[in-house]
């Protein structure tokens, strides 16, 4: 498999939420993170849209996301 990313990412394991709107929200855990982006695993990916907010309280982050692909469980990112 070619990894096409920019920047190293480094594994992590954080408790996040995906924002959908400002009443709605997915539990997810990072599972490696960079400047640019994230892999997320989430319970099912189902309903989750292909842009959304990406929150992780104890690293003060709030950005947006765009999906870049999904396999099973897990979904990866580049921030916006």
């Amino acid at each position: 498999m070619n990894d096409r990313r920019v920047i190293d990412r480094k594994k992590v394991l954080k408790v996040a939420q995906i924002q959908l709107n400002k009443l709605s929200s997915i539990s997810c855990a990072v599972r490696n993170l960079s400047d640019t982006g994230a892999c997320l695993e989430v319970p099912s990916p189902l309903g989750i849209p292909d842009e959304f907010t990406l929150v992780i309280e104890s690293e003060a982050l709030r950005r947006r996301c765009s999906v870049a692909w999904r396999r099973a469980n897990r979904l990866g990112v580049a921030f916006r």
